[in-house]
């Protein structure tokens, strides 16, 4: 099976040959992990048989280490009887890692409040069919704690239902998928105007109440009510929020790096730094290339010590927010965040959650089919026709060994969409399909299946350009429907 990978330092640097080895060396104790079936609490070994296995110099595993760390696929144990030890992730990195992408790509809210009504009507549906009398007390609990918490400062305090119901859908990828979109919903505080104690309560009031109609149809679970109310609560969200929105940033901002990672003062306090340092990027349009300061500057700015500063600096590091160059003219560099490091880390958690291809089909279908519905409000663009029928096309016109030729007219589409977030978790979603099928006995539909695909996609292309976007909703479902097999 392939493995999630891990970003590889741009090569400009003085430290990127290093760098690149280690990156190399923890995709392959990733690997080796996801092999042996993610045995949580089994040694891998100790840093010097792992130095012995790969080859490495101490430096060089001791970085790879601190990447796998990073991931929460394994953690080093010092002393006697230490080593690298396999551990259970959750899904902070793989949030982190989308969060700071969709804010760097500028995602803005009605992206976000899109994505939330195709997956969370779906969520609860789910959660209805299978409720256990665990899952109906931890509704009920999370009811409670609403009610206990009114009072405490913030709206989004009221959005702990939301992941809930993706947790108790019994989809890892739609959990993950809600965690993101909660959180980002969350962030967006951080942009909207003063509002009064008053203006919160209601607010406040109105989502319990919403909430408590979505737990009593999940209870009784009657999944088209479900479905419906929290539909509603969602459409209500976002036209308050659009209300309250800042007019000058459509962006979506605020802290990423929370101090959830940290272990002990020094981390605790570098998380700190790390999120104020990312909070200066983002009000200053992270200007990619710029120096944010030399490591003198930052320390006299965050008034800390180099070590603090250097834990700070490895976690913007992580997360492609910034790089410390070294040398004249050196300093911290604003970088890009890359869209295939935020794939590979959230690939990598649901690899450890044990997705199944129906899990991955259920929620492929519904950001494909609204995918659509947003392509075919854009029928009159010309770039619509022309991507589109390229992309259709490139079932003949690909390389011979190009994988996955009819991909690239579904890629298109979520492209076309304009909404990163739907983009993005079509991307994720088709990278673990393809882990998954790369151990498969079968081989996928090749060129045999060329004219067909081709077909098939035409017809859809051809709805979309007429502006009907009935018939295209239903082409595309018949087609994913015939799709089925390959995703299991």
């Amino acid at each position: 099976m392939a493995t999630a990978g891990v970003r590889t330092p741009p090569t400009n640097l003085p430290d990127a040959p290093t760098s690149k080895l280690a990156s190399q060396v923890a995709r392959q104790i990733e690997a080796e992990v996801i092999r042996r079936g993610w045995p949580v609490g089994e040694s891998l070994g100790s840093e010097i048989e792992l130095r012995a296995r790969y080859g490495v110099s101490r430096s060089v595993l001791r970085e790879a280490v601190r990447l796998v760390e990073h991931h929460q696929v394994a953690r080093m144990r010092r002393g006697p009887n230490g080593g690298l030890f396999v551990r259970a992730p959750d899904a902070g990195p793989a949030t982190r890692a989308v969060v700071i992408y969709l804010e760097y790509v500028g995602t803005s809210v009605s992206d976000l409040m899109h994505a939330r009504l195709l997956l969370e009507p779906l969520a609860a549906e789910l959660a209805a069919e299978t409720v256990s009398e665990e899952g109906i007390a931890t509704l009920r609990s999370t009811l409670e704690e609403e009610v206990a918490k009114r009072e405490e400062p913030g709206v989004w305090s009221h959005e702990t239902l939301h992941p809930v119901l993706g947790r108790l859908s019994g989809n890892p990828v739609l959990h993950l998928f809600i965690e993101i979109l909660t959180r980002l919903t969350a962030r967006y505080a951080h942009t909207s105007r003063r509002i009064s104690k008053a203006e919160i309560l209601a607010a406040k009031d109105r989502a319990h109440e919403a909430h408590q109609k979505t737990v009593d149809a999940v209870i009784a679970g009657d999944g088209a009510r479900a479905q419906t109310t929290l539909r509603e609560h969602l459409e209500a969200i976002a036209e308050w929020v659009e209300t309250h929105r800042v007019r000058r940033t459509p962006r979506i901002a605020g802290r990423v790096i929370e101090p959830e990672l940290a272990e002990g003062p020094r981390a605790k306090l570098a998380e700190v730094v790390a999120a104020r340092i990312h909070d200066d990027i983002s009000s200053r349009g992270w200007p990619v290339g710029s120096v944010l300061g030399s490591e003198a500057d930052l320390l006299a700015r965050y008034e800390i010590s180099r070590a603090v500063l250097r834990e700070a600096v490895r976690l913007l590091e992580y997360h492609s927010v910034a790089r410390m160059r070294r040398g004249p003219g050196g300093g911290l560099i604003v970088t890009q965040p890359e869209e295939q490091a935020s794939i590979d880390t959230a690939a990598l958690f649901l690899e450890y959650q044990h997705v199944t291809g129906e899990h991955l089909r259920v929620v492929r279908d519904a950001v494909e089919l609204g995918v659509v519905t947003k392509v075919a409000e854009r029928h009159n663009d010309p770039e619509v026709a022309e991507r589109l029928d390229a992309a259709a096309r490139w079932v003949f016109d690909a390389p011979p060994d190009e994988p996955a030729k009819a991909d690239r007219f579904h890629t298109e589409l979520a492209a076309l969409a304009r909404n990163p977030v739907l983009s993005l978790f079509l991307r994720i979603i088709t990278e673990v399909f393809r882990r998954h099928t790369d151990v498969q006995d079968q081989p996928l539909p090749g060129d045999a299946a060329a004219e067909e695909v081709h077909r098939v996609h035409r017809r859809i292309l051809d709805a979309i350009l007429a502006g009907d976007t009935s018939l295209a909703r239903h082409r595309m479902r018949r087609h994913l429907e015939a799709l089925t097999p390959w995703w299991h």
